[in-house]
């Protein structure tokens, strides 16, 4: 992405993973895909380290014998989204278990951005995001994972700008959020999400592709906010993928600088 095609870090970005490499889903034959298949998210390993062993599909727990038995109603419900910000993130959620669910869908879009890509701004969100005794460990790991070698896979260069007359693609949308333990101090939030990735330009050999996605977040109530702890990635669910004609790259790259972000809130 260019210097003026950052938009409030709502963009999804794919991560390496230190394990196994796995590939993401089929989306046909593109050559750079074949190399950026070995580039997988490394929010796995991220968890597994967090938590002390822990896998990250590992399942939880529920909330105890009151825990609901049936999903509850994806139509909006709930308090007005937050009027806060740490630095272009939401902050300020409430303590209770619609705040947690509002925390971790904010985090999720800033986790998975592609201003993350960038040294500067990984920085920024790290420290707004995570407790403050996970910062170091995970910044760490982060300035680790986003080498020289993993930015030119993705045809970024050092600052995580992709080339002139290209826009680096990384946007993440919420879809619902579910938590599986909650207590005053701290939380999980499992966030099913949809997102577009890859490189929007004339001659792209990484065009841009939607995919599916649920995002794991272990929340700590620190101070006057939910923090994130640790937070893991899986496939799916994906529902059937439909026969519409895809835009071409300027249209997804005009899409991109012309729309917005959220805040997201129940």
């Amino acid at each position: 992405m260019s210097p003026g095609d950052e938009h409030d870090g709502q963009t999804r970005t794919r991560l390496p993973d230190s394990g196994t490499p796995r590939p993401p889903a089929a989306r046909g034959s593109r050559s750079l895909l074949a190399i950026v298949g070995v580039v997988v998210l490394l929010v796995a390993a991220i968890a597994l380290a967090n938590r002390g062993g822990e896998g990250p599909d590992t399942p939880t727990t529920g909330a105890g014998p009151d825990a609901p038995t049936k999903p509850t109603s994806t139509a909006a419900t709930g308090v007005h989204p937050v009027t806060g910000k740490n630095d272009t993130i939401p902050s300020g959620f409430a303590r209770d278990e619609q705040g947690a669910q509002s925390a971790a869908a904010n985090y999720a879009v800033a986790l998975v951005s592609a201003d993350i890509l960038k040294p500067d701004r990984r920085t920024d969100i790290v420290r707004s995001l995570f407790a403050d005794d996970k910062v170091a460990e995970l910044e760490a790991k982060l300035n680790q994972a986003y080498s020289k070698d993993f930015l030119d896979k993705l045809g970024l260069d050092e600052h995580g700008n992709a080339a002139p007359g290209m826009t680096y693609v990384s946007r993440t949308a919420p879809v619902g959020t579910k938590v599986t333990e909650y207590t005053e101090t701290s939380a999980t939030v499992e966030v099913w999400c949809t997102g577009v990735f890859g490189t929007a330009g004339i001659g792209s050999t990484n065009p841009v592709t939607n995919d599916w996605f649920t995002m794991t977040l272990a929340l700590r109530w620190s101070g006057s906010d939910w923090k994130v702890d640790s937070f893991s990635q899986k496939e799916g669910p994906a529902p059937v993928n439909t026969d519409r004609t895809a835009s071409d790259a300027d249209a997804i790259a005009k899409a991109v600088q012309e729309f917005g972000g959220f805040t997201y809130a129940r």
